[in-house]
């Protein structure tokens, strides 16, 4: 048994070993921006691609109905609650005006790839504001909202249902 014990001390020093650069990133105070301005955006734009081609016939089923949503000018006007890189855009109908929010103001860059490709939409603003205070958005002014990275986004959900009814046409 003394050989199992000395086998794990083994592999914990070899671990504690190749974890050494994130502790020295981290005591230095470098690793949580490292993670929310580059890592965390680049491996979640990775993944959405991935998603997407995955879900592309359920995220197309899902949205179908959006037009059904247009106000009386008929105009959709659409809230997104946690955008990151814009990954529902293919899906929403032509014409449609976009607010996107988000906590993480890093995805801009992804954003601003996926606005590019998807022209047939009219971009109103981006907010850097969580679920949960959406202050900026008029109430009564958006037709349809779309929650996307939401556990990302919020710390509370029954406090954004709140601001969703409040800033939704009654």
């Amino acid at each position: 048994m003394p050989e199992a014990g000395a086998s794990v001390l083994l592999l914990r020093a070899c671990l504690a070993l190749l974890a050494s650069p994130i502790y020295l990133l981290s005591f230095l105070g470098i690793w949580e921006p490292f993670c929310r301005k580059i890592f965390f955006p680049f491996i979640l734009d990775r993944i959405s691609v991935i998603h997407d081609k995955k879900s592309k016939k359920h995220k197309q089923e899902l949205f179908r109905n959006l037009p059904d949503f247009r106000g009386p000018s008929g105009t959709l006007r659409l809230l997104e609650i946690g955008t990151g890189s814009g990954s529902n855009f293919q899906f929403y109908p032509a014409g449609c005006r976009v607010t996107c929010t988000d906590i993480n103001p890093n995805f801009q860059e992804g954003l601003a790839k996926n606005m590019k490709k998807n022209q047939h939409l009219q971009y109103e603003r981006f907010l850097v504001a969580a679920g949960e205070d959406l202050g900026q958005v008029p109430s009564g002014s958006v037709d349809a909202v779309v929650c996307t990275l939401v556990l990302c986004s919020v710390h509370s959900v029954s406090s954004t249902l709140r601001e969703v009814l409040r800033v939704l046409r009654p």
